[in-house]
């Protein structure tokens, strides 16, 4: 495998909009795509989305994915057919396994009267094994964020298995989070497969020079870079991924 830094600009990811949605993709998600053909590592959907007040998507299907959902603000309303229903707020990560099926809604908490859109970083995965049962999970984060560290947000693999606020089903495969003070750094993990992505703020990414919001780094082969950050409360999402995505 080949080492490699490639930067991913928020001005080059495709965007997808309609009446209610606007849909900035880190890999392409909206239409007839082969979502494992343009995978980097396990990562095959990287969606930030600004949802209108009131809007949101119907009930619809899933299959064999794990989905981990991430509000950057306002509130997402999720009700799925396991009987779950809840409100995601910045600070609480989602975590739902479609496994065999499953059917959800996710929508704009705010009324329309309220102006207030929902912004989320959806990100999606393959399990390691297909035809597992569906699931739900999430755990609010929201102190730990406070401590300048890189927290295993959602994970399968064993080494984050205390540690992980939630899991999911693919043991080859760690999602972290970091908000971070002026100044600070953390460092992203060694892994074949790796991406960075700046959800607010900007910072700088040893030997890549500065990223702002939307930005993103997919590295290959490669890690222990330091992600510094060069405003108050900058927040980056980083995947350590050990294998590939494959037809699903």
């Amino acid at each position: 495998m080949t080492s490699g830094i490639r930067v991913i600009r928020a001005d080059e990811r495709w965007h997808w909009r309609n009446e209610w949605l606007e849909s900035w993709q880190s890999f392409p998600a909206t239409g007839n795509f082969d979502l494992a053909a343009n995978a980097h590592g396990l990562l095959m959907i990287n969606n930030e989305d600004i949802v209108t007040p009131g809007e949101g998507f119907d009930a619809h299907d899933h299959r064999d994915m794990e989905i981990i959902t991430w509000v950057l603000e306002g509130t997402l309303v999720h009700k799925d057919s396991l009987g779950n229903e809840s409100t995601i707020y910045p600070g609480l990560a989602q975590r739902m396994s479609a496994g065999t099926g499953l059917r959800h809604s996710e929508r704009n908490g705010a009324g329309r009267q309220e102006r207030r859109p929902l912004r989320v970083v959806q990100m999606w995965i393959p399990p390691e094994e297909l035809g597992g049962a569906p699931g739900y999970q999430e755990a609010d984060i929201s102190v730990a964020l406070a401590g300048n560290t890189l927290i295993p947000m959602a994970s399968g693999m064993r080494k984050y298995r205390d540690d992980a606020a939630i899991t999911f089903g693919n043991s080859y495969a760690a999602l972290h989070v970091a908000r971070l003070d002026a100044g600070s750094a953390v460092q992203v993990p060694d892994a074949p497969y790796g991406h960075v992505f700046v959800t607010r703020g900007q910072a700088e990414f040893e030997g890549s020079g500065p990223l702002h919001t939307g930005d993103a780094v997919r590295l290959t082969g490669t890690g222990g870079q330091r992600i510094t950050a060069a405003d108050e409360g900058a927040e980056v999402l980083v995947w350590e991924m050990h294998t590939i995505a494959v037809n699903v």
